[in-house]
């Protein structure tokens, strides 16, 4: 399991975009995090035509399908939606990793026991 923004691990931090200056204004190591794949879809196209590391906030099964479909990294999901989710991400074998925002370290566990790829706290996203 990847965690991400946690005082103990070293790891990359996600940057919101919501302009295409924010864009051009994220370090060369920052993962890009997009809001909506509809609202988000021409900014998307343009960073992976330009082999940039993405990451995308979804709210149902479909929105994950098409995300990986697409080649985005990562998926940011609800922790409700978590067990759904996998069970559809391992059936069709997702190259998406699928993540779960998370507040407290007591949530780690149960998302674990359900093959969640990995967690992130809030101090890994920069807005």
């Amino acid at each position: 399991m990847k965690i991400f923004g946690h005082k103990w691990i070293p790891s990359a931090s996600f940057y919101k975009i919501n302009i295409l200056e924010d864009i051009q204004r994220t370090p060369p190591n920052g993962i890009l995090l997009f809001n909506s794949l509809k609202e988000d879809i021409e900014y998307i196209d343009y960073c992976l035509k330009n082999a940039l590391l993405l990451a995308i906030e979804v709210e149902d099964i479909t929105e994950a399908i098409f995300a990986n479909a697409l080649g985005i990294k990562y998926i940011f999901i609800e922790s409700h939606n978590a067990k759904e989710i996998m069970s559809i991400a391992q059936h069709y074998l997702f190259d998406t990793q699928i993540l779960v925002k998370i507040i407290s370290i007591e949530e780690i566990e149960s998302l674990a026991k359900i093959g969640v790829d990995g967690v992130v706290f809030s101090e890994a996203i920069k807005h």
